[in-house]
């Protein structure tokens, strides 16, 4: 059996939208199995569908009821479903971002040496040597849920979480790690923080990262912080890809 068809429950999700469902946990197979019916409906090009959301384990199909109804929108993604694993094509593209760690930027670091008994150098090696996956985005426009965290390395939230995060604060919550696009409350230990917007409302692309996307962090000074925050207010800074 294809391994995309395995156990796909395709729901009405209010009087424009249906849900494709994968189950209910956060694993890379289902979320891979997300992006993979994504690419599928996508490469079909289906007139009336407005707009697809990835989560963890399911994808959401917006679609506009007046040109397409919701029969035969399932009919259509059942059969996408149905089809050879090979007929997906495309990936995420890989980011590579850069992260100052430590100092005034990663308050819960030395927490985090603390509960883990890992020095902060080795954490820094560890948190920036992983691959991350964008299972998908939410809570904030620009917030990136990312999977891939190694184990040795996570920490449960803060019992009180703080009132203000700044703006590009790298994080880690329980079993993942994510980036806060704009300032705001929360509970994630915070390690580092990126020069990068995650979220430019003045850009043409308003967000950085789109679900199913990889992520590289990689350590830079606070001197290089500020550099690649410059640069980047003046439209010189080029995400590296």
């Amino acid at each position: 059996m294809n391994p995309i068809t395995e156990n796909v429950r395709i729901v009405p999700a209010g009087d424009h939208a249906l849900a494709a469902e994968f189950g209910n946990k956060i694993d890379p197979a289902v979320n891979n199995r997300v992006h993979a019916l994504a690419a599928r409906i996508q490469e079909a090009s289906i007139t009336g569908v407005t707009e697809l959301v990835p989560t963890f384990c399911s994808l959401l199909i917006i679609y506009e009821p007046s040109i397409l109804k919701y029969e035969e929108l399932k009919s259509m993604i059942m059969q996408l479903v149905q089809l050879p694993e090979a007929s997906v094509s495309g990936t995420g593209r890989v980011l590579n971002i850069p992260c100052c760690y430590g100092s005034h930027f990663g308050p819960d670091l030395p927490d985090l040496e603390r509960y883990t008994g890992i020095d902060r150098d080795e954490i820094i090696t560890i948190h920036s040597g992983a691959e991350y996956k964008v299972y998908m985005l939410g809570f904030l426009p620009g917030f990136v849920y990312l999977g891939g965290l190694d184990e040795r390395i996570a920490m449960p939230r803060l019992s009180t979480p703080r009132v203000k995060i700044p703006k590009g604060a790298v994080g880690i919550g329980g079993n993942q790690t994510g980036v806060y696009p704009l300032e705001s409350p929360g509970g994630w230990r915070l390690i580092g923080s990126t020069p990068l917007d995650f979220y430019n409302p003045n850009r043409d692309d308003p967000v950085l990262c789109r679900a199913g996307d990889i992520i590289h962090f990689y350590p830079v000074t606070s001197s290089d912080y500020y550099d690649i925050r410059r640069m980047q207010t003046h439209g010189d800074w080029t995400l590296e890809l």
